[in-house]
């Protein structure tokens, strides 16, 4: 189960206790803001997309969407969510558990702009069911990701 492999990865740092397990789903933005207790923007959805041979993750607010015009530009094409038969295989979690924590070899984690106006945000770990607090700082080292992009919109304030 990949909550189980989310566990032993934040062994490491001491920090698998922190996961939030639920009686109930956090598959989406609105079930898991109900489920930790905060606003839905502070939920870190974790997208996952196809570019040629290779999977990506893109890490947004749950208030942000995907600009396809800025992913295009970014990665030189189009925005192309992996099929929901792809996301286990390709990613190592299952839909509504996709994280950025202990994902396959060959996935690049990319986090978005949207998320740094909060201190902390909840990512899940992995199940349909689970959710960790983290500060902005502690999801760019968990992640391992490539950097911070500004991929989003519908985000910003007016």
């Amino acid at each position: 189960m990949a909550i189980e492999k989310v566990k032993d990865y934040f062994k490491q740092w001491h920090i698998e206790t922190r996961i939030l397990e639920f009686q109930t789903s956090s598959a989406t933005v609105e079930l898991a803001a109900q489920a930790v207790g905060c606003a839905p923007e502070r939920i870190a959805k974790t997208l996952s997309f196809k570019l040629a041979e290779k999977c990506v993750l893109v890490v947004v607010a749950g208030d942000a969407r995907i600009d396809n015009s800025k992913f295009k530009a970014h990665f030189k094409s189009k925005a192309k969510m992996l099929s929901p038969d792809e996301v286990e295989h390709l990613v190592g979690h299952g839909i509504g558990g996709v994280c950025p924590f202990a994902v396959n070899g060959n996935v690049d984690v990319y986090l978005d702009d949207s998320l740094k106006r909060f201190d902390t945000v909840f990512p899940a770990c992995g199940s349909s069911n689970s959710a960790i607090e983290l500060t902005i700082v502690e999801l760019e080292k968990y992640s391992n990701s490539v950097g911070w992009f500004d991929l989003c919109k519908d985000w910003q304030p007016v």
